[in-house]
């Protein structure tokens, strides 16, 4: 099953010849880069829904937050990490 997951945007670029909007995306103590195409309004600071390496919604960082306690309450979180190809930065799975 595939799970879109909030992360709080820490920038933004241009690439591909300044064609693909990017953000480097923070989960948790995980950062991975995501495009910010489907979000135009998307701002650093901003927490976004990423699915599939897509932001495709803006949400506030309560819900952001309550998504971290859910899936670390059912354990899930360390099973995400463990079968992505995401780089762990730190120890925490706090935003």
């Amino acid at each position: 099953m595939c799970l879109a997951i909030p992360g709080k945007i820490k920038s933004i670029e241009y690439q591909y010849g300044g064609l693909v909007r990017m953000a480097k995306i923070l989960f948790g103590g995980i950062t991975k880069e995501a495009s910010l195409e489907m979000v135009p309004d998307a701002k650093e600071g901003d927490y976004v829904l990423v699915h599939v390496g897509v932001a495709i919604s803006i949400v506030d960082e309560e819900e952001a937050q309550k998504t971290f306690s859910y899936l670390a309450e059912i354990g899930e979180l360390d099973d995400l990490v463990e079968h992505s190809q995401i780089e762990r930065e730190g120890g925490n799975c706090e935003i």
